[in-house]
């Protein structure tokens, strides 16, 4: 299998990195996390400019026809920097959506503003009861005349305070855990009934709990076909799982890397504890479990792009489960090796190491993929 990369694709990693190397250095990212939408809205222009927000997307819909292997560059680099701009909720998971289930008069009036950063999305998936079954929900669409009213709660949703378009998900018919049955909606964030907690993330992102009484919702703005909204759903979490799997690469390599640096000058018995047969083994294990978490993440990208089929899909569970345990390795053996420091606030060590938590159980964790795989 050829994993080498198109000369577009070097040019963009390229792009990406000497972002992240200028611009994006860790004091800046610690300050971006503190303005009360949670990112640099400056940086969030730029990302337009540079043409990143477009990558997904084909020309027919305004973007630069970019694949499955060119957001796992963004998304590794993204994984390099910690960077804590909106891409995955906003492009990955709502523009994903658009994408694969809107028809042209959706695409040409929303997918626009995503890609030139002057709106963004949030799709509204997971219950607090539904775990990491995309099939149990219990939020109700019921047809009222040219209209839907939609009741529930959706949970952790990421980016919905900074959302002007939200993609709810909700049943029209069948059991609460039935596959068939689930519809797709396009709700305005500002509509009567609907109101939302907002909060930060362990790792210095924004969530926020929805709760919808009685939203209405015109029948023209639901997403792809009525009751089938499941397999469109399932896509773009697959498609989001092989986007965060990328940037936990992003991140592993970092903190092996910074590991290692670290090791060398630090002393203990008169002498650098790199030099510790134990430790350095201990550091071989890390770089050899971010390399094998780097070669299934290009195999899976690689997949995605072949079509999104059985094969794709198991391609991805394999990819998070080697990814969530290499992860977890990884980050555990960084902080240790650091000592004490490796958890303060003022290291980055334990925000990559608090991000990577995260990602190992976003859009489903180890145990979860390993029976999914064993399934398919």
């Amino acid at each position: 299998m050829d994993f080498s990369f198109t000369d577009e694709q070097d040019l963009l990693q390229e792009s990406v990195t000497r972002f992240i190397q200028n611009d994006y250095n860790f004091e800046a990212r610690q300050q971006n996390t503190v303005h009360a939408w949670g990112y640099s809205k400056e940086n969030w222009s730029t990302f337009a400019k540079l043409g990143w927000l477009g990558v997904p997307f084909s020309e027919a819909d305004g973007g630069f026809g970019g694949s499955s292997v060119d957001v796992m560059i963004l998304m590794e680099q993204f994984g390099r920097g910690l960077v804590v701009e909106p891409f995955l909720p906003s492009v990955v998971l709502a523009g994903g959506a658009l994408k694969i289930a809107g028809n042209p008069t959706q695409k040409e009036k929303l997918l626009a503003g995503i890609i030139d950063g002057s709106s963004q999305g949030a799709v509204a998936y997971s219950e607090p009861q539904s775990r990491f079954n995309l099939a149990d929900v219990a939020t109700t669409a019921v047809a009222d005349g040219d209209n839907f009213k939609l009741s529930g709660h959706k949970a952790v949703v990421l980016n919905a305070q900074n959302a002007d378009i939200l993609i709810v998900s909700a049943r029209t018919s069948g059991q609460q855990r039935d596959e068939s049955g689930i519809s797709l909606f396009i709700v305005d964030p500002k509509a009567a009934g609907l109101t939302r907690r907002d909060y930060p993330t362990v790792d210095s992102l924004r969530a926020s709990e929805l709760i919808l009484e009685n939203v209405l919702v015109a029948k023209s703005d639901m997403l792809g076909d009525l009751d089938a909204g499941f397999p469109l759903l399932e896509q773009v979490i697959d498609e989001a799982t092989l986007a965060v799997a990328a940037e936990a690469v992003g991140a592993m390599e970092v903190l092996y890397k910074d590991t290692v640096e670290y090791c060398k000058s630090r002393e203990q018995f008169g002498q650098p504890i790199g030099k510790f047969q134990v430790l350095q083994h201990r550091m071989v294990d890390m770089f050899m479990a971010h390399e094998q978490s780097k070669s299934i993440l290009y195999m899976a990208a690689i997949r995605m792009d072949e079509g999104y089929n059985a094969l794709a899909q198991k391609a991805i569970s394999a990819l998070k489960v080697q990814v969530g345990k290499s992860a977890q390795f990884v980050g555990q053996s960084a902080v240790q090796l650091h000592g004490g420091m490796g958890m303060t606030e003022e290291l980055n060590i334990g925000h990559y190491f608090k991000r990577l938590t995260v990602l190992i159980t976003l859009f489903g964790n180890t145990d979860f993929h390993l029976k999914r795989f064993g399934r398919l």
